[in-house]
């Protein structure tokens, strides 16, 4: 695995904490440090890795070191537990639901009122 690959591999992350977690920093470790314990400990620790594999990469010296499988793992974890739909889709998503359940009130309110009025009543 190239230091590029594993860099991109850490912007990923990095990406996913912003848009997902709301996390500041200029770095990924600041953002890791923003973030803290809203995230689960496994995958704070995992992102950890990942940031410090990214570090170390940028030597040739050290990139002969990392060990490329738990370097995979890592994102791993950190992709399945930060890809799922954030709140903003969630939310989204359950008004579209409400819209049509609102537009549906709505047509059987104008059915009903249309009603009473070819009865007369109205």
């Amino acid at each position: 695995m190239s230091a590029v690959t594993i860099r991109q591999m850490a912007g990923r992350v990095e990406e996913l904490l912003v848009e997902r977690v709301g996390a500041r920093g200029r770095d990924f470790d600041q953002k890791l440090r923003h973030v803290g314990r809203r995230l689960p400990r496994r995958v704070r620790k995992s992102a950890g890795a990942l940031a410090q594999a990214a570090g170390m990469a940028q030597n040739p010296r050290l990139h002969a070191q990392l060990d490329e499988g738990a370097i995979a793992r890592d994102y791993d974890i950190c992709l399945r537990y930060l890809s799922p739909l954030g709140r903003g889709e969630k939310r989204r998503a359950g008004g579209s639901v409400l819209m049509s359940i609102a537009f549906s009130l709505v047509v059987v309110a104008a059915g009903c009122i249309g009603f009473l009025m070819w009865r007369g009543l109205i």
